[in-house]
């Protein structure tokens, strides 16, 4: 009651009332800049704190100061300027040192704060009062004043624990009221506990020129004034620096410029132009950007456009933006650069993949194809002839089976090293396929220019790739084909210079092969080959002959040999020599073969029991898995005896994957077939392989026999063949008898069978049939 007393009675109720308000401004400034400096970083922060505590300790002495001058005492009152200063100074300090207290939070150091605060505002207070001038003593009633200063602290305390735990406006209105209560606990209680006795012996005091209402008009100015410029300093504060981190987050640089200048600018544009943000402030972007267009950086433009860095053009490549804004009041213009270098590069490795090898980095199929177009259109303005050398590695595919892809891949890098070593730089090498590159040589005198870099290239290969030494080396087969005589056309060109490959291929590989008109016609006549060979089978075209094979001392036959003829409508009778090479080459002898063998059987099973059929087995065949299962499934159907079938092998079948051979031959012993070993003395030839593989009999090649009245090695070869068979308990057959000499001598060298034109050609089934059934006559 006595301090409501006070309040209401002893003072200008107006005044207080502009008191209060100057106070209420002060607390909530002060808590908003403290919710401001939360939000900044340590530097920025005690900035902040420094900020609140002079707003702060500023409002809370003018609410002093106002209070004081709205008392209505009987004695009159002045200040002194400089105890009232200092008060002033007191407070501020004390806030100051309060708002910087270290620590995270909490009740103790919320306590901590409102203490020192609570003893600053208390300081100010008390020392304000001793700051007056009257003709009157001053005493204070000690318990009202203990008891207000305990009673701030536990408001201020609960404040600052507020401030902490809040959060949005919450955490600045409560402990604004708190504080707004405090302060005027402290100074009202202390008022009221507050004496003021008259002293005539103490000098009269008066006012002098200065008023009273001005005094307070000009307090309440000044204090609203700075509480109010605090926060919108706030304002304008949060909005710019949030602003400016926008700018920042982006990962785009941002430049303002005005008038040609940069006037503002954030980090990521000083990073991408290579300078500082300081440095650009002021400058004219054209000094560090090149446009692709050559107009002003600052041009608006519907586009983007690139950009390179003009120190340093080819460091990195920008896209820039341009667009007119108004910025601080004036029109300006906003320039957007993104860095496009890793897109950029990423868009040039994914177009080098797409027109280069991955393997090799040579040009692929895509762009040979584009710059043999260029290099036509070239040689037809120019006349200059263009040569392509169409190029297939020897022995590549052995290499990649026996050694693997990785060894092969590295073979195929190692070839495209060397071919490139060897052409010019106006040359190029491409890769466009498995083991085929090809080269474009452009001008020169041709065909010379093709033929020295084909010796050049056989030369490298020789010493790079010695087959005799390195069971890797590959070797290479070339064939060329040259402009101004072979094609005038790209894919003309390309085709000639395929044909010539296949015809260097067929010449023993090795070799270069110049495209001439008669290799297309013989390239065209075994396509045409190949496509009447698919549809020979349905077409009826095909039937089979068949070879009687006889006793070589009595000369009784003991069965006959199934031989493929193919009677062509148009071409006549085609040698199996023809079109035996190209089936297997296509694959289409699988189909052939199993024909045959169940044309074979079916013919063998109306003959008598004592008579055999031998059928020829391409290698191709053997690489079939279910080889086995296909004769037992063949001789089931036609129902003939397995021991009556005789398979003829050449040793070409037994070079690749011996063991896989070796256990489809052994499969096809426990169907009880028995296995030849066909023109046995020729080609890859080995005794290891009579060791290691099951045959039953071995055949005499007939180029031997055809040669043993000529005397020399001839008839010591057969001699050995025999002698061999002989050894290892297999009969031997003679093939190729044709005269009564040759037939004596493979009696005389001790031959098992014969077969040859001397005991009959091949006939058809009638003619095998009416034999028989004389023989059995």
């Amino acid at each position: 009651m006595t301090v409501f007393e006070c309040i209401w009675v002893q003072h200008d109720r107006l005044k207080v009332i502009l008191a209060a308000f100057i106070l209420l401004l002060t607390v909530l400034a002060m808590f908003t800049l403290l919710a401001r400096s939360a939000e900044c970083d340590a530097r920025r922060r005690n900035n902040w704190k420094a900020v609140a505590a002079f707003a702060g300790g500023l409002g809370i002495w003018a609410t002093h100061f106002v209070a004081m001058l709205a008392y209505r005492g009987a004695v009159v009152m002045a200040f002194d300027p400089l105890l009232t200063a200092l008060s002033s100074v007191i407070v501020v300090l004390g806030l100051w040192g309060a708002l910087r207290l270290p620590g995270g939070g909490g009740i103790v150091r919320s306590q901590a704060t409102a203490l020192i605060s609570t003893a600053a505002i208390a300081a100010m207070h008390y020392i304000g009062m001793q700051a007056t001038r009257a003709a009157a003593q001053i005493h204070y009633n000690a318990e009202p004043v203990i008891l207000g200063i305990i009673t701030t602290d536990l408001l201020l305390g609960a404040a600052f624990l507020f401030f902490e735990r809040l959060t949005g406006w919450g955490r600045v209105w409560w402990p604004a009221m708190l504080t707004f209560l405090g302060v005027c606990v402290l100074h009202f209680s202390g008022m009221s506990a507050t004496s003021f006795i008259p002293d005539s012996s103490l000098p009269k005091v008066t006012v002098g020129g200065l008023g009273r209402i001005w005094l307070i008009d000009a307090v309440s100015i000044v204090a609203g004034a700075v509480t109010i410029m605090t926060m919108v300093a706030v304002v304008i504060d949060r909005y710019l620096t949030d602003l400016k981190g926008f700018a920042e987050a982006t990962l785009e640089g941002v430049a303002i410029v005005r008038e040609g200048r940069i006037v503002e600018v954030n980090s990521a544009f000083a990073q991408l132009v290579g300078t500082t943000e300081k440095a650009l402030i002021g400058a004219n972007p054209d000094n560090y950007l090149l446009l692709a267009d050559g107009l002003p950086t600052d041009m608006t433009r519907n586009m983007p456009v690139e950009a390179a860095s003009r120190d340093n053009p080819n460091l990195h490549i920008f896209e820039l933006a341009v667009r007119t804004i108004e910025y601080r009041g004036r029109p300006c213009q906003v320039l957007a650069l993104r860095d496009l270098t890793a897109q950029k590069e990423a868009q040039r490795q994914v177009s080098h993949l797409a027109l280069h090898d991955a393997l090799t980095d040579l040009p692929n199929r895509t762009l040979f194809k584009e710059q043999l177009d260029h290099a036509m259109a070239w040689a037809a303005r120019t006349r200059n002839p263009v040569a392509i050398l169409a190029l297939d590695l020897d022995r590549f595919k052995a290499v990649n089976d026996l050694f693997g892809h990785a060894e092969g891949d590295r073979v195929l890098k190692a070839v495209a090293d060397i071919l490139q070593r060897c052409v010019r730089g106006v040359d190029t090498v491409a890769r466009i396929g498995g083991d085929e590159f090809v080269i474009l040589q452009l001008g020169g005198m041709q065909p010379d220019g093709a033929r020295l870099l084909s010796e050049r290239i056989f030369k490298t290969f020789k010493e790079e790739m010695n087959v005799a030494v390195d069971p890797v080396a590959v070797g290479t087969s070339i064939g060329v084909a040259i402009s101004s005589q072979d094609g005038h056309d790209g894919e003309t060109l390309r085709h000639a210079a395929d044909i010539a490959l296949y015809r260097a291929k067929s010449a023993g590989r090795g070799v270069a092969a110049f495209y001439d008109p008669e290799m297309d016609r013989e390239a065209r006549e075994r396509r045409q080959l190949e496509t009447d060979l698919r549809h020979a089978i349905s077409r009826n075209q095909l039937h089979l002959a068949y070879q009687p094979l006889v006793n070589a001392v009595n000369g009784v036959c003991s069965g006959y040999e199934a031989l493929l003829r193919w009677s062509h409508p148009d071409r006549g009778e085609v040698l199996p020599d023809s079109f035996i090479p190209i089936a297997e080459e296509t694959g289409s002898i699988i189909a052939l073969g199993e024909w045959v063998l169940r044309e074979a059987c079916l013919t063998a099973a109306q003959w008598e029991p004592h008579l055999s059929i031998a059928v020829n087995v391409s290698p191709v065949q053997f690489r079939l898995a279910n080889l086995a299962e296909m004769v037992a499934k063949v001789l089931a159907e036609t129902n003939l005896a397995p021991i009556r079938l005789q398979l003829e092998i050449t040793e070409t079948a037994l070079m690749k994957d011996r063991m896989i051979t070796l256990g489809t031959l052994y499969k096809l012993k426990r169907l009880g077939v028995s296995i030849v070993m066909d023109d046995f003395g020729t080609g890859y030839s080995s005794l290891s392989n009579l060791q290691s593989f099951p045959f039953d009999k071995i055949k005499i090649d007939r180029s031997f026999i055809s040669t043993m009245e000529g005397g020399g090695s001839a008839r010591a070869i057969v001699r050995a063949i025999v002698g061999l068979g002989r050894g290892l308990n297999l009969p031997v057959v003679a093939e190729g008898v044709e005269t009564e000499a040759q037939h004596k001598m493979v009696i005389e060298e001790g031959c098992t069978e014969a077969q040859g034109y001397l005991f009959g050609r091949p006939g058809s089934m009638m003619v095998v049939a009416s034999k028989t059934f004389a023989e059995a006559g």
